[in-house]
């Protein structure tokens, strides 16, 4: 372990232990993932660095931003060198970039296809350990009126209410509507209560003039369309 007589100063040490000034001297652009995280925390220890603390976090989400993204202000306390204010500094900094992710994927809100509904929606589910449960809203001409979540439950599920889906479909003067959620676990595979849900809303948008189009199960990588594998 390094004692006091160890440490130097920040000047001194090399350029790559330096991310600010090597994003001053060089551009965002060339820095590690390590090196964007070291600057967010500011600083590390007697024992390590920002950067080697901050390589050693990512090595333990196998360097994996979708990952890191998930951990909780709590859960990155449990790494030493990481105390509540440098947690929450990763926290909003990653929590920004999900939200640039939504606000892109708005600019693709004419729905021509499942993946369309895929590209708008997986900023906003990609990251969550639980399951939720969204609504897309679409005019005559598939255009997105607006999205709503509807329930938010569990790793292993969420409670879904009919009628609610087709209030809020009522409310917002939509012609058809889009259903969406995730998995958590990354399995794509429809469970008994996905197939069941999907079957009672499109009865249901039957009888209320508002077709159900679609219901996508959305995971970090991919996703299962019900209307592409004909089960709408």
């Amino acid at each position: 372990m390094k004692t006091d007589n160890d440490v130097v100063n920040i000047k001194s040490w090399a350029l790559e232990d330096r991310p600010r000034e090597k994003l001053l001297d060089k551009g965002r652009h060339i820095l590690s993932e390590a090196e964007l995280i070291a600057i967010l925390i500011g600083s590390g220890s007697k024992e390590e660095t920002a950067v080697e603390l901050s390589k050693r976090i990512l090595i333990n989400v196998d360097n994996n931003l979708n990952e890191l993204s998930k951990l909780s202000v709590q859960e990155l306390m449990k790494f030493k060198g990481i105390g509540e204010a440098k947690a929450i500094s990763i926290v909003a900094a990653l929590e920004l970039g999900r939200r640039r992710k939504e606000k892109e994927a708005v600019k693709r809100d004419k729905i021509m296809a499942s993946k369309d509904v895929y590209e708008i929606m997986k900023p906003l589910l990609i990251d969550l350990p639980h399951e939720e449960f969204w609504l897309l809203m679409l005019n005559r001409a598939n255009f997105v009126i607006k999205k709503e979540l509807i329930s938010r439950g569990g790793v292993a599920g969420t409670v879904v209410d009919t009628k609610i889906i087709f209030k809020t479909a009522v409310d917002n003067y939509a012609s058809s509507i889009i259903i969406c959620h995730n998995h958590p676990s990354g399995n794509l595979k429809p469970s008994d209560a996905d197939v069941k849900i999907t079957k009672a809303i499109k009865e249901a948008g039957k009888i209320m003039e508002i077709p159900l189009l679609d219901h996508l199960i959305v995971t970090e990588d991919n996703y299962y369309s019900f209307g592409d594998e004909g089960l709408i």
